[in-house]
């Protein structure tokens, strides 16, 4: 089993939930925040090893700037993008500019997902 954290920043309950439930049947300790406020809060305070977040939360660029923020903390701690317009975002923006390492278009494919996790944090 992994001994990973991974932090899951987004503002909706059930999207939270069923990723939540996706990595923690992997083994994986889950911190979770509804905003960008509190997910730089439990960025600084749980150290993950890999962040998911939401990009349109409670301001339409959150997500980003929320990036933007971790990346002033840590450059090193892959951050990945949860977005129901994930695909077209990518295709009209450079998002490792945004400060992400890649996309996951919601509804999130949990096989996707977990692999590339697992390819990410090399577990």
């Amino acid at each position: 089993m992994p001994d990973k954290k991974i932090l899951v920043i987004d503002d909706d309950p059930d999207i939270l939930e069923s990723i939540l439930a996706i990595l923690q049947s992997e083994g994986y300790n889950v911190v979770t925040a509804v905003d960008g406020k509190e997910g730089l809060e439990k960025f600084k305070s749980s150290k993950p090893d890999l962040v998911l977040c939401d990009m349109m939360m409670e301001r339409v660029d959150a997500g980003s700037k929320v990036a933007e923020m971790i990346r002033k903390e840590d450059k090193k701690t892959p951050v990945y993008l949860l977005s129901s317009i994930g695909n077209a975002t990518a295709g009209n923006i450079s998002i490792d500019e945004l400060g992400f390492n890649g996309v996951f278009q919601k509804p999130v494919n949990p096989e996707s997902l977990l692999n590339q996790i697992k390819k990410t944090l090399n577990v």
